[in-house]
């Protein structure tokens, strides 16, 4: 799951998809950038068009993640609280960058490594439209997880409107590189006792990380952040008139990570 880190390959250009399959079918494509680097090379993201927590056309706040301090180490924290053994090693982050000071993560994910390279857990980071914010520590009981296993959580956050707060998601994350070629894909699948109900996937091909790259994914995707959180609304109206009944929102899960 690290692979590429040594050649900065951390940019990531893609899309992402959604496929409803209950009430109403309901689907849709979208392009997307995205980023997947080592935590503990964070600092060599700055350059002339990328800074780290200060104002740029792409930029990496620790605001935007966890407690808002430092990433690592409140990923370490997790990992501790929650006795996971093992993932002593890299931990690298795929998520959305600002660009131009905005950004909306639906999902985050932290990808969290033993010191032979091996990935141990996965922490996925999911914040909602509402400002709330869940995570679900997938992992197999100190186990090496294999890329394309699937892992599965129960469903405690609200996210949709149109979804009830039941059932459980499938999570399956590949990585795969031919030649000079590196691919990823987070599929996660959103199920209740009746079967399938969501099917999306995040998926792209690494680039050379630099403030070359980088501009050429901002004039190819204007601002893509944005478009990010203006999309799910669009979304969301169509829904709405198709009739797709609208759920109140319930009271966030007490506790921030479930296993």
């Amino acid at each position: 799951m690290s692979m590429d880190s040594a050649e900065r390959k951390w940019l990531f250009m893609g899309g992402v998809i959604h496929q409803r399959l209950r009430p109403v079918q309901h689907g849709f494509r979208y392009p997307v950038f995205f980023l997947r680097f080592p935590l503990s090379r964070s600092a060599e993201l700055a350059n002339r068009v990328f800074s780290i927590n200060r104002f740029n056309l792409l930029s990496f706040h620790h605001a935007d993640h966890g407690d808002g301090g430092d990433p690592e180490s409140w990923v370490r924290r997790i990992l501790a609280a929650e006795q996971v053994t093992g993932a002593d090693g890299e931990i690298v982050l795929q998520t959305f960058p600002r660009v131009l000071g905005y950004v909306f993560n639906p999902v985050s994910f932290w990808f969290c490594h033993a010191r032979d390279g091996a990935l141990k857990a996965v922490v996925v980071e999911v914040n909602n439209t509402f400002g709330e914010r869940h995570c679900y520590l997938l992992e197999d009981g100190g186990r090496d997880l294999r890329g394309g296993a699937t892992l599965s959580a129960r469903k405690v956050f609200h996210v949709s409107p149109f979804f009830e707060v039941v059932g459980g998601y499938r999570f399956r994350f590949l990585a795969a590189r031919r030649e000079h070629e590196t691919r990823v894909v987070a599929r996660i699948d959103y199920h209740d006792d009746d079967g399938d109900l969501l099917i999306t996937a995040l998926s792209g091909r690494a680039q050379e990380f630099s403030a070359r790259t980088l501009l050429r994914a901002c004039l190819s995707m204007p601002l893509m952040t944005l478009a990010v959180t203006l999309r799910i609304h669009w979304q969301a109206l169509l829904l709405a008139l198709r009739r797709v009944p609208i759920i109140g929102k319930p009271r966030p899960p007490e506790h921030l990570v479930t296993r």
